[in-house]
């Protein structure tokens, strides 16, 4: 007599309609009246969400003053790293024809600077930033120690490169009096970026924490000197420094350097007339063909005046409608055809 195989039961499925492919099923049978009015609703949703787009980021008042060629003395001293010490500060003078009502906001704007290379993006410690171990700079090459073989921190090639122009912002009240327009260094970060991915290691002394370790090449002062009018944002909390180290995805961006504190003269926004920006020139660009510029703006609901998202669900819209009337038409002529057909 033939043995019948044992089967482990421990492996069978469960007794259940999931389990043993036994769900009720249901087949959608669409017409093609119902076909054509979910391809004419997209369509029209898309189009008229993408103008509405459009109008609203055409509504943003925006100023760029690019001082790459205007500070071409410092741009000169900043060719040679040797003297990156050397302070060197421009004025440029410009005329903002309109009122900029609102909140605005200032960008530093960047040409031909890749931020977006593999290996740039991988050299960083996370484990440091955010508090750890401040003392790993594993993945931190080319930038990992200093030439007297002390740990970087913050170390890697994004923290080294950071953007360190200091730029200030001058209104002409009147022919003989100009005021310096109030801005805030907080509120330029996400939230899980402040809060989460980068944070401080917890010491009562925070200066001695840092003891024996050394600052990135190029930099003016150690990550623990960056603010120190505000603890909130010292450190590798500092706004600026959170900023610098996300990633762009373009040679060409932006990214928030500060936003108007709207007081006194600015309560309204930034007023129409003759204005000035102070910059101490750090940052060099001249040595990769890069260049530079400021850029004032004002935002909408969607954010800034981009036009990208716009003109993506309008060309959406414009060839989901033309592709409603092209199914309409064949549909139409298969029709004809077949009542000619009977």
């Amino acid at each position: 007599m033939e043995m019948m195989p044992q089967y482990d039961l421990s492996r069978l499925p469960e007794n259940t309609a999931l389990k043993q492919q036994t769900l009720p099923t249901q087949q959608l049978n669409l017409s093609a009246s119902v076909v054509l009015s979910i391809f004419f609703i997209t369509g029209g949703f898309c189009l008229s969400i993408g103008i509405i787009l459009l109008l609203s980021a055409k509504s943003t008042k925006k100023i760029e003053i690019n001082y790459t060629k205007t500070c071409a003395n410092c741009a000169q001293l900043r060719e040679d790293s040797s003297n990156f010490d050397k302070a060197c500060n421009c004025s440029l003078p410009f005329y903002l024809p309109e009122k900029m009502e609102g909140d605005v906001y200032m960008y530093y704007k960047l040409y031909g600077f890749y931020q977006n290379l593999y290996q740039y993006i991988l050299s960083r410690s996370n484990s440091q930033l955010v508090g750890k171990d401040i003392w790993d700079t594993t993945n931190c090459d080319p930038f990992q120690v200093s030439h007297n073989d002390t740990p970087i921190i913050p170390c890697g090639a994004i923290a080294n490169s950071i953007f360190n122009d200091t730029i200030t912002l001058s209104y002409n009240l009147n022919s003989s009096t100009q005021i310096d327009v109030p801005m805030l260094k907080s509120g330029l970060t996400w939230w899980t970026d402040k809060y989460v991915k980068f944070r401080n290691p917890r010491s009562s002394n925070f200066t001695s924490t840092f003891a024996g370790s050394s600052k990135p090449l190029h930099w003016a002062k150690p990550i623990y000197e960056l603010d120190l009018d505000d603890p909130g944002n010292n450190g590798f909390i500092n706004e600026d420094f959170i900023v610098w180290m996300r990633t762009a995805a373009f040679p060409t961006f932006k990214k928030l350097y500060r936003r108007l504190n709207r007081v006194h003269a600015f309560a309204e926004g930034l007023p129409a007339g003759n204005y000035s920006l102070s910059i101490s020139y750090n940052f060099p660009v001249t040595m990769f063909q890069g260049e530079k510029s400021v850029v004032l703006s004002t935002l909408t609901w969607i954010g800034g005046g981009g036009l990208f998202l716009g003109l993506t669900y309008t060309v959406t819209g414009v060839l989901t409608l033309l592709a409603s009337f092209a199914i309409l038409t064949i549909h139409l002529m298969l029709k004809r055809s077949k009542l000619n057909f009977l």
